[in-house]
C-alpha cells in the first residue's frame, strides 16, 4: 500500500455533530457515488486526478509521530475526536488501514481522549478490549439503505449492510456505545423505501442522525416534492427515537420548520438545535 507523509493530523470540524477530526489516509477504497465530497475535495485540491485514483488509497506513514506531538497541543481544547470524515477507518480490503486506526484509537484513548468513529466496513471484534481501548468511544456505521441493488450502485465497495449491521451489533453487546448515521438518506425519486424497516434494524443504538442527500442532480430536480418527503422522514425518525429512547439529531437543512433541542449526541458535545438555525 502506498503511503504519504503529512505535518498534521487533527483538526477542529466545521461539522455539527462533531468536535476535533482525523483524516490518516488520503483516499477511500468504497467509491462511493453519490457524488462523494471527500472525493470532489481530493480532486478539487489536486491530492487525487482520477476517480480510479480515488480509490487506491495512501496511509499517512507518520501517523502516530503526530499525534505525539499534537496531543499535548490540542489536549485541553479536545472533547473529542471523529474518525473520519474524508475517508473511511475501516475501509474493506486494507488491513494496513484497521491497523493504523486501531492504534490511532488507542493512542488517543491513551491520554483519555473519546474517539467517534463512522464506518461503512466492518468493526474488528478486538475493539471489545476496553483496557486497551476505552469503555467511551462511540462507533457509528452509515447506512441509508437496505436494498443491495442500491449499495451496488452507489456504494459499490463498501461492506454489505447486513456484515455492517451485525458488526456493529456486536459492539453493542459487548456494552460499548452506537450510532448509525442515516445520511445521505435518498429521496423517491432514486430509491423507494421503507424507511422504519431501515430503522427497525437499528433500534438497539444509542443514537441516530438523519440527514437528506445533497450535491445529487437527480435529487435537485425534484426539490420541491424533496423538502415535503425529507420533513415526513425526519419527523419518523423523530418518533421513533422518542419511542426507543435513542438519541437523535437531524442534520441542518433537512427539515424546514424547527423542532426541540435533541439530547446530547456525544459526551463532551455541545447541545445542538435539531433544526435549521
Amino acid at each position: 500500500m502506498e503511503s504519504v507523509k503529512r505535518k498534521s493530523l487533527l483538526y477542529k470540524s466545521g461539522v455539527e455533530y462533531a468536535d476535533f477530526c482525523i483524516n490518516h489516509v488520503e483516499g477511500c477504497s468504497h467509491g462511493c457515488t453519490f457524488p462523494c465530497y471527500a472525493f470532489n475535495m481530493a480532486k478539487r485540491f489536486g491530492r487525487v486526478k482520477t476517480y480510479h485514483d480515488w480509490l487506491k488509497p495512501k496511509i499517512v506513514e507518520n501517523a502516530i509521530e503526530i499525534l505525539d506531538k499534537e496531543i499535548p497541543k490540542y489536549k485541553d481544547e479536545i472533547k473529542f475526536v471523529h474518525l473520519c470524515f474524508m475517508t473511511d477507518p475501516f475501509m474493506c480490503g486494507y488491513k494496513e488501514v484497521e491497523h493504523l486506526t486501531l492504534r490511532i484509537i488507542a493512542r488517543l484513548n491513551k491520554d483519555n481522549i473519546k474517539c467517534t468513529v463512522l464506518t461503512k466496513g466492518i468493526y474488528p471484534k478486538v475493539l471489545k478490549n476496553i483496557e486497551k481501548f476505552g469503555a467511551n468511544n462511540e462507533y457509528g456505521i452509515t447506512l441509508v439503505s437496505l436494498d443491495n441493488n442500491y449499495k451496488k450502485k452507489w456504494e459499490p465497495y463498501s461492506a454489505p449492510y447486513e456484515k455492517r449491521i451485525a458488526a456493529l451489533k456486536y459492539l453493542h453487546d459487548q456494552g460499548l456505545k452506537t450510532w448509525v448515521s442515516v445520511e445521505p438518506y435518498p429521496p423517491e425519486s432514486i430509491q423507494k423505501q421503507n424507511l422504519l424497516e431501515i430503522l427497525n434494524k437499528i433500534s438497539f443504538v444509542d443514537t441516530i442522525i438523519f440527514g437528506k442527500l445533497n450535491y445529487n442532480v437527480e435529487s435537485s430536480m425534484f426539490r420541491n416534492g424533496n423538502e415535503e418527503f425529507y420533513e415526513k422522514c425526519a419527523t419518523q425518525v423523530i418518533e421513533f427515537c422518542k419511542k426507543n429512547s435513542i438519541n437523535c439529531h437531524i442534520k441542518f437543512g433537512t427539515m424546514k420548520e424547527k423542532i426541540p433541542e435533541n439530547t446530547i449526541l456525544f459526551d463532551g458535545a455541545p447541545k445542538i438545535p435539531a433544526a435549521v438555525e
